[in-house]
């Protein structure tokens, strides 16, 4: 066709919801980290529809908004596959010490109320959003408040809630748990309501698994009810594995067999299974785990402070199986920061081998995106920037003195700076579904300062009722308080 004199030629543009440039992403497509420079992401209804030259975008397609970040990298927002949000209210008051569980945690964990986990809770979440977490997995005994509180947020949330008949008192060492099936009827119900409540929920953010505590908890007639339940749901269990040499003990003298025999011989060992820990797991016990289908959620910075042991995540991983990095609970961990835990899980297996070439960078990183999104069971919507995939992703600024300064040529060191020097406060943006949840690191969903201010309302009064109990039991920390040492 030919153009006449004064004929305009008209470019019709795409209409979309969003463009993103930026001069860096990492995608995760393939087996390594997928780094494309540039392109433009496209977004729309909540999904990713493809890259694209930078160049060409500004003609061929028209968006409701761009988000311009010319000196960021875009990477897909991080999986914090093991979380105990509700516990954040307790941070900081059961570390250093033996007997973690009983000794360090439990006096305040009898002592807190529902209203005041929820506080902790949120903050919490706000904590991991601002470090780049866009999708928690979170697990505690009411969880009802915390899916309002992510629907309201905008995070995406793989939510537990826990089972478990062991009664609820501080047992000492070498004493077996009372197991009372009731309970565990009842916390079973609870999860169950949960379930038919929140499943697929938030335009598909919150997926609900089921909870077993652990194979210590709960009785094996109990723990193939909820696996057969888990299974007709078709979502997965999520429970603590091994998770130490108090719940091997307690395995052993009920059973007379270790945590993995006892669970490959009841049948827990499959792809339902999201094992958490495997703190007491020697080698071949986790090649077991791994090679029966079942994945694994590492907690580096938990499990080294709480008991000072580095998980066998590498052995799992070397045996075919996917593992997801997680936070644990503040009372142990103290914070909620997958970046923390990349550079924890990166140090510890280097240590731990005595090889500086152990768990690079890179691999961290999927551990922290699509291997973690494959081992939590949500990598058919997340976990990669690729089409088709919801647009959960995030941004960080490459002009933070952490991140600076960039190489791009003989090689790049965007990831390693990330992984080694980064802290959290680099994240600016947060994208779930395609919305912004996060700019220049201001929530946009709620107001921050509420929850921020309500949990500062509670520490003096769950500190008296613990008191009396955490003095009794007189575990390291309270030493340390009497020799004036905190």
């Amino acid at each position: 066709m030919s153009l006449g004199k004064g004929d305009r030629l008209e470019i019709v543009m795409k209409k979309i919801d969003m463009i993103v440039r930026a001069p860096h992403f990492y995608t995760m497509e393939g087996d390594g980290t997928g780094y494309l420079s540039g392109k433009a992401m496209l977004v729309n209804e909540g999904k990713i529809i493809g890259f694209i030259d930078e160049a060409d975008s500004y003609h061929e397609y028209k968006a409701d908004e761009e988000l311009i970040l010319d000196h960021h990298v875009i990477l897909p927002g991080f999986i914090d596959g093991h979380m105990h949000t509700p516990c954040n209210v307790m941070r900081g008051l059961a570390q250093d010490t033996n007997n973690w569980m009983m000794y360090g945690l439990q006096p305040f964990d009898n002592a807190v109320t529902g209203e005041e986990k929820d506080a902790g809770s949120e903050v919490a979440i706000i904590e991991a959003i601002k470090a780049g977490t866009t999708t928690l997995g979170d697990y505690d005994y009411y969880m009802d408040n915390i899916c309002n509180f992510i629907d309201r947020i905008g995070v995406r949330g793989n939510i537990t809630q826990t089972i478990r008949a062991a009664k609820f008192r501080v047992y000492n060492p070498g004493e077996l748990y009372e197991l009372d099936d009731s309970a565990g009827e009842e916390s079973l119900k609870r999860n169950i309501r949960l379930f038919d409540k929140w499943h697929n929920k938030a335009n598909g953010r919150i997926r609900i698994l089921f909870g077993p505590q652990g194979a210590d908890f709960l009785s094996p007639e109990m723990l193939l009810k909820i696996q057969k339940i888990a299974k007709e749901k078709k979502t997965k269990l999520h429970m603590h594995v091994q998770q130490g040499e108090r719940e091997t003990y307690q395995i052993e003298k009920r059973y007379g067999k270790r945590t993995t025999a006892f669970l490959k011989d009841l049948g827990l060992l499959d792809n339902t299974l999201i094992a958490v820990h495997l703190t007491d797991c020697n080698d071949d016990e986790t090649r077991i785990i791994a090679r029966s289908g079942a994945s694994m959620v590492v907690n580096p910075a938990s499990i080294g402070i709480i008991d000072g042991v580095v998980c066998p995540s590498l052995v799992f991983q070397e045996a075919g199986g996917n593992v997801a990095l997680g936070s644990d609970q503040a009372p142990g961990n103290n914070c909620h920061n997958i970046i923390h835990e990349m550079k924890n899980v990166c140090l510890f297996n280097k240590i731990k081998y005595q090889n500086p070439e152990i768990m690079p960078a890179w691999r961290a990183l999927r551990m922290a995106t699509i291997e973690g999104a494959k081992a939590v069971g949500v990598d058919d919507i997340v976990g990669s920037l690729e089409e088709g995939k919801q647009a959960d992703f995030i941004a960080v600024d490459l002009n933070s003195p952490s991140m600076l300064p960039v190489y791009t040529y003989p090689m790049r060191n965007i990831i390693p700076n990330l992984v080694y020097s980064a802290r959290g406060q680099e994240v600016t943006h947060s994208v779930v579904n395609g919305k912004v949840i996060m700019r220049d690191r201001k929530i946009l969903t709620i107001d921050e300062n509420d929850s921020i201010e309500r949990i500062k309302k509670y520490p003096d009064g769950i500190g008296k009722r613990a008191a009396k109990e955490f003095f009794e039991i007189h575990g390291t920390n309270a030493v340390f308080m009497e020799e004036n040492r905190l």
